[in-house]
């Protein structure tokens, strides 16, 4: 797939700019706070629907304006599809493919993939299990887009559900609350169970493939293992027995759960957990080690995302070649090539070396605006 052209309309600090894109490598050049990363998380919400630095659509909206909009123009195997986003302050959304709007925002999902990797990235080893259990629901969202559905679904349930259990934070006995409590516990374990099987799934299909790229990085010094670890059991991956283990854990915890009036069990207190030799990177993993596991883990999404839908993805790099060393960054370069359509942020040149410079599109960015061409800096 290739990213022809990206509109934006009072996004951030872009007042209206198109970008057209002519090579299978862009590098945004400018200063700090200019609007590069700005412009990746404009691709980055038309593929996914998802920003990883903000939740509230409001703060994606220009300062002063009420309505933004995001439009693009990909091509893929199948044909040529107008998308376009449109974000309002108070935080209702409008999406539609070729002019024709959507009722529901998944079956928008899908038309564009992409991979974004950021300097906040190396969070998903330093930082806690939120972080990894955002960055799974993405990568799955991109996978099979009805997971957004799924993950909305449960997220509701969720917060009925701890809403409920606050209301009724007093009561010690569940006893009295069971056959109400009874009804939440039902929906919340069937739901819950759609969220634990795609992401086990998942992650035993993106394991092996980050492993291998990680023996390569690591010049097969080191092992990297990726396990998913649920909060429910899951020895058997049949749903019937998940939602059956799910259903007596809550059992289990019930009467804690009354009194911190919140959901102790279920998907939103799953763990992604990532070892290097068999010891927690988060943990003992030097900075170069969770550098190279991360490069390792966003390869491997590249892959399983082409194998899955069939098409490379595009690979959004936000300033992220100064966190790593000149090893790592030659073997990032290295697996990009022309494979996949890269768009590249950065503060200066000299990372690169000439012949990734000279088969590259260079744009300046500097206050919200994009200059066509700037080879010359």
């Amino acid at each position: 797939m290739f990213l022809q052209t990206l509109l934006l309309r009072q996004f951030r600090n872009y007042k209206e700019q198109q970008v057209n894109f002519t090579a299978p490598k862009t590098i945004l050049v400018g200063n700090n706070a200019q609007g590069k990363s700005n412009l990746l998380e404009a691709v980055e919400l038309l593929a996914t629907l998802r920003s990883h630095r903000v939740s509230r659509d409001r703060d994606l909206v220009r300062e002063g304006e009420e309505v933004a909009m995001l439009c693009a123009k990909v091509a893929r195997q199948a044909g040529v599809s107008e998308l376009s986003l449109t974000l309002r302050r108070n935080g209702r959304r409008t999406v539609a493919l070729n002019g024709e709007n959507f009722r529901r925002q998944m079956d928008f999902l899908g038309v564009l993939n992409a991979v974004q990797f950021s300097s906040l990235d190396l969070d998903l080893v330093r930082g806690g299990p939120e972080g990894r259990r955002n960055w799974l629901d993405t990568l799955l969202i991109q996978l099979e887009p009805v997971y957004a559905h799924i993950l909305q679904q449960y997220n509701q349930v969720l917060r009925q559900r701890n809403a409920f259990l606050k209301r009724n934070v007093e009561t010690k006995d569940p006893t009295a609350l069971h056959s109400e409590l009874a009804i939440w516990d039902a929906q919340l374990a069937t739901a819950g169970t759609r969220v634990i099987r795609r992401r086990d799934r998942a992650i035993k299909r993106l394991a092996p493939i980050a492993s291998n790229w990680h023996t390569n990085i690591s010049g097969r010094t080191e092992i990297l293992q990726v396990k998913y670890s649920p909060n429910i059991p899951l020895e058997q991956s049949n749903p019937e027995q998940v939602q059956q283990n799910f259903l007596e854990k809550i059992q289990q915890r019930s009467v804690a759960e009354l009194y911190q009036g919140t959901t102790l069990v279920g998907p939103h207190r799953d763990e992604v957990e990532l070892t290097i030799n068999y010891t927690p990177a988060r943990q003992y993993g030097s900075q170069g080690q969770q550098r190279t596991l991360v490069l390792a883990l966003k390869l491997a999404e590249l892959q399983l995302i082409e194998e899955v839908v069939g098409e490379p993805p595009l690979l959004l790099l936000d300033d992220v070649l100064a966190e790593l060393d000149s090893s790592r960054q030659n073997q990032l370069l290295d697996a990009i090539q022309d494979r996949f359509q890269t768009l590249i942020t950065t503060t200066h040149l000299n990372s690169f070396d000439s012949q990734w410079l000279d088969s590259s599109q260079i744009l300046l960015v500097k206050a919200g605006e994009i200059l066509a061409n700037a080879s010359t800096i």
